[in-house]
This record gives structure tokens, sequence and C-alpha cells, in this order.
């Protein structure tokens, strides 16, 4: 099980332990599942930086792939329909493969400070190309720890390993039945 994703499935500023696919690893391990974590999260990368690197992580056999990425896009003010454009382009590269793996399609929300027609149309790309590809989507990965103080480090966007905790169950209601059935 690949994670792809940037400085949130890297675990910015924590142990790698305590970073989310870490701790979907444990909750695997426990259910009796047979799935190894691949932590591929890069601090700061955007969607075109994931697209660069698809090809080169799917060298090898994946069975599901979680892609966490755009975060970087919306806090840079990136075009919404580029950020949609690279990771439907992600999600083709990774269907081209001699045996696709199951695709997880992780949701983010751009912060207020582009406008709320900025936030509405970045919002959207995320459902947007569920329903396209027809991928099971996570809606919003920071669901419930975005701008909780005590769930983010200082700088008020990397979650603590309380934040990541959440995460992980955020990820889990919805990648524990797609590997259970």
């Amino acid at each position: 099980m690949l994670f792809v994703g940037d400085s949130l499935t890297a675990g910015y500023g924590l142990d790698p332990d305590q970073a989310f696919p870490a701790l979907i690893q444990r909750k695997i391990d426990e259910s009796g599942l047979r799935y190894r974590v691949i932590n591929a999260g890069v601090s700061g990368e955007t969607s075109a930086g994931a697209r660069r690197r698809i090809d080169w992580l799917l060298g090898q056999p994946v069975a599901v792939l979680v892609l966490e990425t755009g975060g970087n896009d919306a806090l840079r003010g990136q075009d919404p329909d580029t950020t949609a454009a690279n990771i439907q382009a992600i999600l083709d590269r990774a269907r081209q493969r001699p045996s696709p793996p199951r695709l997880v399609l992780v949701g983010m929300q751009a912060p207020p400070n582009y406008g709320a027609e900025f936030a509405r149309r970045f919002r959207g790309v995320y459902p947007g190309l569920a329903e396209k590809n027809g991928v099971v989507l996570v809606p919003f990965l920071l669901q419930g720890v975005a701008g909780v103080p005590r769930l983010n480090q200082p700088d008020g966007i990397h979650p603590t390993a309380e934040g990541h905790r959440m995460l992980a169950e955020t990820v889990w209601k919805v990648l524990q039945p797609l590997l259970a059935g």
C-alpha cells in the first residue's frame, strides 16, 4: 500500500512512527490484513511534483494507492483546474499499470485567504475527480483537526501526534472497508 502525499503524509515535525500512514499500518496489522504501508510523503510537494514522481513510485507492484496531494497547491494559490489535471494524470498513470492498484483519493480544502470562490472551486476538485474516476474518496483529511490549536504544531498547519491519530481514524474509516472487502 503506497501513500503518496506532502508533509501531512510524511508526518512533518514528528517521528515517522507517529505519522498517519504508520498508524494505518498498525491498524492493518491489528486487523490481520496482509498489507505493507510505504510512506512516500514529501514535505512541500505539490500535485505537479507528485505527478512527476508517480511512474517511479509505481515501479514496483502496488495493491492500493492512497493519494494525498494538492494542499500545497492551495497554499500557493495554484489554479484548482491545474491541481485537478495533475491529480487526474496521476490516477490515469496508476490505471495504466499492468496490475492497477485500487485507488483512494484524499481530499483537501483551501484556506480562506484566497477568497470564497477559490475555496469553493478547490473544494470541488476532490469529489469531482472521485466521481469521474469511480475511486474511493476520503472527503477531507484534516476533518476535526484543521484550525484546532491543540491538534496542530505551532505553525498551525501540521498536525501534532494527536492530530495524526485523528487523521488515521479519518482515513481508516474509508480504507478499512476497501481492504476487508
